[in-house]
C-alpha cells in the first residue's frame, strides 16, 4: 500500500479511539469553534476557491458544475450554519435502545456507537468537506476525505482551517484528513483500505459511484445520482405545478435533487405545457419532448429513449405526456434512480397511490424535489443522499453514521 495512505489510515484509526470518547459538550464546543473559524477565514477560503473555479472554467466545466464548485461568503456562512445546527441536535452516541430481561436473568439491550473511521470520496463540492466533518465528528467518527481534483485548493483550505481549530481546542487534528493526491491509482488503493476504514461513502456522479461500488473492499453506503421526476396529475393546480417545476429545475441545476423530467397528464397538457415552456424560457432551459408535448412546444427538441434515463445537471428538461397516474408511476419506476419524485395533484387517492407505489428515497406531494437535503430535513447537514435500502436511505444525518452494539448485564450466569 502507498506509504502516505498507510500513515493516514493509522492516524485515523488512532484518532477514532480518541474522538469516540469525547463528551457531547466537548464535541459541541469544537463544532461551534469550527463554524466561527470558517466564517473568520472566508477570505482565505474564497482565494483558494477562486483558483479552482478559474481552472474549472479553463477546462470547460459545465455551468451547473461550476456552480456546485463555487464558494461565496453566503455559502461559507451556510456551511457554518450547518455546523451550528448540529450543535443543537441531540447526540445519538450512547443512547440505549431497549433493554429486556431474559428468563435466565440476563439484561440484554443495544447501545448506539460510532461506525469508526469513515472514508468519503466526492467530486467538486467544497461544502461536503465541512458537512462531512461535522456529521462524523458529532457521531464520534474519524473521517478521511478524498475530494475531486477540481476542488483541491478549496478542500485543502477548509481542512486546514478545521485541523487548526481542532489543535486550538486540544483535540486530535487527525479526526479529519484529506487525501491530496488525485491520481486514479491512489483512489483505487484508498478503496481497498479495509484494514483502517470501516465504511466508504461515494458522493458524486454515476461513474464515481459505480466505480466505488465495483472496486471497493470496504463496505459501501451508496449515494445516488438524481434522475428526479415531477408528475402533473389531471387534478393539479396548474399554477402551482408551473411554480414547482420551475423551482425544481432552475433553482440550482447541478444538484442531485433537481428535476430532470416532467410527466404531464394528457387532460391538462394543452393548458399547462405552453405556459410551462414560457416560464422555462426565462432560464433558457432546453426542452426535450415526446411527440404529444412537442406539438404544444414547437421549439422543443424531440426526446430520445436515452433522455428518459438521463440526469442532465444542466438547463435541460425532458417532458412526456401520459394517460394516467399508473402510467406515470410505471415510467418513473423504470427510469428513475430512486432518489426524489413528486406528484402535483388535488386527488387524495392519487397522492396516496403515488406515495405507496413509487420506489424512491423521498416522495413528494405538491412540493419541489429540491427539498431532499439534510439541512432542509432538519439534520443540520448531510453526508449524502442514500438511494440504497440497507442501513440508511434518503438524506443521511447523524443516525446514519452510527451502528449499535449489544450490551448484556449478568450476575454470574453461565450457559448450560
Amino acid at each position: 500500500m502507498n506509504a502516505m495512505l498507510e500513515q493516514l489510515g493509522k492516524n485515523a484509526r488512532e484518532a477514532e479511539v480518541k474522538v469516540r470518547s469525547l463528551s457531547t459538550n466537548k464535541k459541541n464546543q469544537v463544532l461551534s469553534a469550527v463554524a466561527e473559524a470558517l466564517t473568520a477565514s472566508s477570505d482565505e477560503l474564497l482565494r483558494a476557491n477562486a483558483i479552482d473555479v478559474e481552472n474549472g472554467k479553463k477546462n470547460h466545466m459545465p455551468a451547473g458544475l461550476v456552480d456546485r464548485l463555487l464558494l461565496t461568503k453566503e455559502r461559507i456562512e451556510g456551511m457554518a450554519e450547518g455546523l451550528r445546527q448540529l450543535v443543537e441536535l441531540e447526540d445519538p452516541i450512547g443512547e440505549v435502545i431497549g433493554m429486556k430481561k431474559r428468563p435466565n436473568g440476563l439484561l440484554i439491550g443495544q447501545k448506539r456507537v460510532p461506525l469508526g473511521v469513515i472514508g468519503i470520496i466526492y467530486e467538486a463540492r467544497p461544502n461536503v468537506t465541512a458537512d462531512a466533518f461535522g456529521l462524523c465528528f458529532k457521531t464520534g467518527n474519524a473521517v478521511i476525505l478524498k475530494g475531486g481534483s477540481d476542488a483541491l485548493h478549496s478542500n485543502q483550505a477548509i481542512v486546514d482551517c478545521i485541523r487548526r481549530t481542532l489543535r486550538e481546542n486540544e483535540v486530535t487534528e487527525d479526526a479529519i484528513a484529506l487525501i491530496s493526491d488525485s491520481s486514479r491509482e491512489t483512489t483505487a488503493e484508498f478503496m481497498k483500505m479495509n484494514a483502517y476504514v470501516d465504511v466508504l461513502i461515494p458522493r458524486g456522479g454515476k461513474g464515481l459511484i459505480k466505480a466505488v461500488v465495483n472496486q471497493s473492499t470496504i463496505p459501501v453506503i451508496e449515494t445516488g445520482t438524481g434522475n428526479c421526476h415531477t408528475y402533473v396529475d389531471e387534478t393539479a393546480d396548474l399554477q402551482m405545478a408551473a411554480d414547482i417545476i420551475f423551482n425544481a429545475k432552475t433553482q440550482r441545476v447541478g444538484v442531485c435533487n433537481a428535476c430532470e423530467s416532467v410527466l404531464v397528464h394528457e387532460k391538462v397538457k394543452d393548458a399547462l405545457l405552453p405556459v410551462l415552456a414560457q416560464r422555462l424560457r426565462e432560464k433558457n432551459v432546453e426542452i426535450r419532448a415526446d411527440e404529444a408535448a412537442k406539438a404544444l412546444i414547437p421549439d422543443a427538441v424531440a426526446a430520445t429513449e436515452e433522455d428518459w434515463g438521463t440526469e442532465y445537471l444542466d438547463y435541460i428538461l425532458s417532458i412526456k405526456v401520459v394517460s394516467s397516474v399508473d402510467e406515470a408511476i410505471a415510467h418513473i419506476n423504470r427510469y428513475n434512480t430512486k432518489h426524489s419524485e413528486a406528484i402535483i395533484t388535488n386527488d387524495y387517492a392519487n397522492a396516496q397511490k403515488f406515495l405507496d407505489e413509487v420506489d424512491a428515497a423521498a416522495v413528494y406531494v405538491n412540493a419541489s424535489t429540491r427539498f431532499t437535503d439534510g439541512f432542509e430535513f432538519g439534520y443540520g447537514a448531510e453526508i449524502g443522499i442514500s438511494t440504497q435500502k440497507l442501513h440508511a436511505r434518503g438524506p443521511m444525518g447523524l443516525l446514519a453514521l452510527t451502528t449499535t452494539k449489544f450490551i448484556i448485564y449478568g450476575n454470574g450466569q453461565t450457559r448450560p
